[in-house]
Formats: structure tokens, sequence, C-alpha cells
């Protein structure tokens, strides 16, 4: 990590009031190297500066911590990807238990690598359909946070989601500037689903676009009907 990368991450969090130890720096300053290393071979991010990486990747998966009252007992992260948000987040609060749900398979075996790199504890690798793992008994409603970034629009995302969350669980889903078109689309998904929008919060990272975090609360169980087949919550959303 470069000196001005470094510095804007310890900054920006610090302000945040999320102060990162010098171990914490060294776990982000890995991450970063083995992401570039593996997307030489893998699209993992099309993102190659490190202080834009900084920026899109660990300044945005941080800053859904300043939304939480407390560290969560779950969290489960849908698409993860090059495991963003929820590898961050783990760093910075390690005894939190995390699932990883990914379903290409070069990318969980990248997760893994991450997770056996940076030595960290209680994490799973789901290499699943998000479907089939909605329908498992052993993870439905079970996480008291779900965690999606750039996976689907709302209305689809919600179906996902909410069969994961226990009563009273939250799904942070970071959007776009202005979401309200999508927030309106999804309402007939969430009467179906149990879920209600509680917050559509700002989002601000140093030298970004301004973007949003939207939360949907769990208020009601979802029925067993839900999430459907594999492909059938993006080809007919509810």
């Amino acid at each position: 990590m470069t000196d001005n990368a470094e510095r804007l991450l310890r900054e920006t969090t610090a302000e945040w009031g999320i102060p990162l130890s010098d171990a914490q720096i060294a776990q982000f300053q890995r991450y970063l190297d083995e992401l570039t290393i593996w997307n030489e071979r893998f699209n993992l991010t099309a993102i190659h500066d490190r202080e834009a990486m900084v920026r899109r990747h660990l300044l945005d998966s941080l800053w859904l911590a300043r939304v939480w009252p407390a560290i969560p007992d779950s969290l489960i992260d849908i698409g993860s990807g090059a495991g963003f948000p929820a590898l961050p987040l783990k760093i910075v609060y390690p005894a939190l238990p995390v699932t990883l749900v990914e379903a290409t398979a070069k990318k969980a075996a990248f997760l893994q690598h991450i997770i056996d790199c940076l030595n960290l504890s209680d994490v799973r690798v789901l290499n699943e359909r998000i479907e089939v793992v909605g329908r498992n008994p052993t993870e439905r409603e079970r996480y008291q946070i779900v965690t999606a970034r750039a996976v689907a629009e709302l209305r689809v995302l919600v179906e996902y989601a909410l069969p994961l969350l226990r009563v009273g669980g939250h799904l942070l889903a970071p959007k776009g500037r202005n979401p309200a078109a999508e927030i309106a689309a999804a309402n007939s998904a969430l009467q179906q689903l149990g879920g209600q929008i509680s917050a559509c919060l700002p989002v601000t990272i140093p030298d970004e676009e301004p973007r949003s975090l939207v939360i949907v609360t769990k208020i009601a169980p979802t029925s067993s009907r839900f999430p459907r087949a594999i492909g059938v919550p993006a080809r007919r959303p509810l």
C-alpha cells in the first residue's frame, strides 16, 4: 500500500470512529497485494490503483459499520466476489462470525485463499447459488445481517436476502446516488417476503461520487415458497 493510500485509510476510518491498528493495516495491505496478484489471472476487480482500491473497496465496505449500534452476532454476504464488504468488516471486527456465498468456483477459491493468508477464524465460504443456500434449513432465518454489493436490483435482492434473515435482522444494500425507483419497484416483493425499508442513508467516501445505503428490516417470517428456484427471482421479479 502506498503511503498516500495508507494515510487515506487510517485518517478516514479514524474520523468515522473506526481506528485501525498496525496489525489491521498490515492485513489490508496483504489483502490488496493478493487481490492484485490473483487479478492477473481472474477478473476480480477492474480497479488497479491502490488509492482507488482503498476508496472503492475498503472504505466503501467499512462504511457499513457506521450503521451498527453494536457488532452483529452473525453476518452473511451474498455474491461475495473478491470479499467486499464482508472481509474488510471481518478484519476490523475479528469476533464477527461471517459466511460468504459465492457461486463462481474461482472466486470462492480466492476467498478461501485470503481467509488462510490473513489467518481469519470463524469465516465460511459457501460455493453455491444463493437460491440453494436460502432453502437450506441450517442457513434459513439464521442471520442478523445480510450484506450484498452490486448483486442485483433491490426487488430481486430481497428475495435472496430475506429468507436468510431472522425477524428483526437487516439487509444492508449499497446502491447508487438515488435508489428511489428501485425502492418503489421493490414494494410488492417486500410485502410478500416480510420486509420493509427502514432507511436510505447517504454514503460519502473521500473523492468518490455520493452513493446510498438502503437498509431493509425483516418484520415477519418469510414463506417457505421463497426463494424460488435457481434463476427465477432474476427472470421474474416479484
